[in-house]
């Protein structure tokens, strides 16, 4: 079955920096957009970054300068680099990846998946 797995959440101050990691397992034949998104307490989930499986990169305008999102297609992972950050950065941080999946060439199946998310925590 397809994972996805998240990592590097935690506390940090304004100003600070964390790295967060999505790492893909299953039996994947190819992703196609992966991306990260957020919600806070109270709020709706929003798009922070996505990545198209060429690179091609896009950001909500909120984190747009000071976040990075970027992939490795060969270890299928997806990170996102996130400096500067600020309080209202609090939330859980999900990865999603669109991508095929199966057992067999011949029946293969092309789904979205979530991860369970990570907390990213800003205190001021």
């Amino acid at each position: 079955q397809v994972q996805l797995v998240e990592s590097g959440g935690g506390l940090v101050q304004a100003g600070g920096s964390l790295s967060l990691s999505c790492a893909a397992s299953g039996n994947i034949f190819l992703i196609y957009d992966m991306g990260w998104y957020r919600q806070a307490p109270g709020k709706q989930r929003e798009l922070v970054a996505t990545i198209t499986r060429g690179g091609v990169t896009n950001y909500a305008d909120s984190v747009k300068g000071r976040f990075t999102i970027s992939r490795d297609n060969a270890k299928k992972m997806a990170y996102l680099q996130m400096n500067n950050l600020k309080p209202e950065d609090t939330a859980v941080y999900y990865c999603n990846a669109d991508l095929s999946s199966g057992s067999a060439l011949l029946d293969l199946r092309r789904s979205e998946y979530w991860g369970r998310g990570t907390q990213v925590t800003v205190s001021s």
